[in-house]
């Protein structure tokens, strides 16, 4: 029997439903991106200026970029030896993943079935839709 797994995720969490041989299994996985480009770290945040609060963003957007490619190799190490892959969630790192997948050798090309667009959603309800896209 194949092992199907459902991913509903977003820059905060992926949320794994996993089907195999009529067993549900549900993970989460948190992500440790930043959503904020000031840090307690950097001092006032009210002495920031052109060239300064620049340098400081695109650190930021450097940061943020990295964070989220381990993020997504993680739900990827994760799900690995998964028969069938099926992305959704609100934003945009499920087409994010989607191109790594496309881009790289992690996953075999055929696995990934399907990648849509859906709001947040309880654990309830992210368990339904997958069990609903692979017909169970």
């Amino acid at each position: 029997m194949k092992k199907q797994t459902g991913i509903w995720i977003d820059t905060s969490k992926a949320i794994i439903v996993s089907l195999d041989g009529g067993k549900e299994k549900i993970s989460e996985i948190d992500s440790e991106v930043e959503n904020s480009v000031y840090h307690n770290k950097e001092g006032n945040k009210g002495t920031f200026s052109g060239s300064h609060h620049s340098n400081s963003e695109s650190k930021f957007d450097a940061r943020e970029k990295e964070e989220l490619d381990f993020f997504i190799k993680k739900v990827l190490d994760y799900v690995k030896k998964s028969d069938e892959l099926y992305f959704f969630g609100p934003g945009e790192t499920k087409t994010r993943l989607e191109r790594i997948i496309q881009d790289g050798n992690l996953i075999a090309p055929g696995k990934l079935k399907a990648v849509e667009t859906s709001d947040k959603m309880t654990i309830n309800q992210i368990a339904s839709k997958v069990k609903s896209f692979y017909n169970q």
